[in-house]
């Protein structure tokens, strides 16, 4: 069983829609939407939110009147100022450290957990999908990456499937990290701008540190061709498989918009046949 991590660096690379085209091509494979803070893989997936479950994350301080002396010990060490003259907490100052609860001389404050979010076992029309939501302004975000990955592995060897493809989320921190660890390949959708080159400069560190073989592929590469040819070059420089170029091509919104990828679209496409040879190349080096 392989794991293929789709990861951009930045957002709005078109990295949600080349994972949707993948999985209209693949078989034998579970979806995997890692993306727990902005997921929309199920927008193109249509999930049937079959099984749910709570998500729940750090702890929230909760004072108890009964109990509290009122020295006023937790507003002294409260950083984020969370806790106000009345002795009553933000729950949206409080960050939930647990420092008040640690040093509270009458353990007068309670930590209990929260629910962050919710996660699904999903039958979707692209196949079996592990996927998530992360409540608004929740933390957590890469514990809540761990666990549906995690959930996606279970099922893909239970039902001994070939293939886990997981969408990842943008950017390089902790939900990242917690995407890529103990994947087979990463493949990096760039676009040919400085910042593209930038993030996916960063994220194509990030996997050399974990050891993890990276690809690259850019989308709407015509928009700019010096820059899709620094990328190659960068690819190259850094020994990083360069796997395709995709041109841009109204028809993939104009699928997306009638709930379809491009490679499912009726109408001709030049992205359609692009993002198969991708998905072709990207095969031979999982193999």
């Amino acid at each position: 069983m392989k794991e293929l991590v789709i990861l951009s660096g930045k957002g709005g690379t078109g990295k949600t829609s080349v994972t949707a085209a993948f999985a209209a091509i693949a078989e034998n494979k579970i979806l995997c939407d890692a993306d727990v803070d902005a997921a929309d893989l199920h927008l193109l997936a249509d999930p049937d939110f079959n099984e749910s479950f709570d998500f729940m994350g750090g702890g929230l301080a909760v004072i108890d009147p009964k109990k509290c002396s009122q020295c006023g010990r937790c507003v002294e060490v409260c950083r984020f100022d969370a806790i106000d003259a009345e002795f009553q907490v933000d729950e949206i100052a409080c960050e939930g450290c647990g420092v008040c609860v640690d040093l509270c001389p009458e353990a007068a404050i309670d930590f209990p957990p929260q629910k962050c979010g919710e996660w699904f076992i999903s039958n979707s029309r692209l196949g079996r999908m592990v996927h998530a939501r992360l409540g608004i302004a929740q933390e957590n975000s890469g514990k809540l990456v761990a666990l549906i990955r995690n959930q996606a592995r279970m099922i893909a060897e239970e039902k001994k499937m070939d293939l886990i493809l997981t969408d990842g989320p943008p950017g390089v921190g902790c939900p990242v990290i917690a995407s890529l660890g103990g994947a087979s390949r990463i493949l990096i959708v760039s676009e040919p701008t400085v910042s593209g080159i930038h993030d996916m400069k960063r994220v194509a560190e990030l996997a050399r540190h974990f050891k993890i073989p990276a690809m690259v592929c850019v989308n709407k590469f015509d928009l700019n061709m010096d820059q899709t040819q620094a990328i190659k070059d960068l690819a190259k420089l850094n020994q990083i498989d360069f796997v395709g170029v995709i041109p841009f091509d109204p028809v993939v919104t104009e699928a997306m918009v009638n709930g379809k990828t491009v490679v499912e679209y009726e109408k001709p496409s030049e992205a359609a046949p692009a993002i198969r040879g991708i998905w072709d190349e990207v095969i031979k080096k999982l193999d």
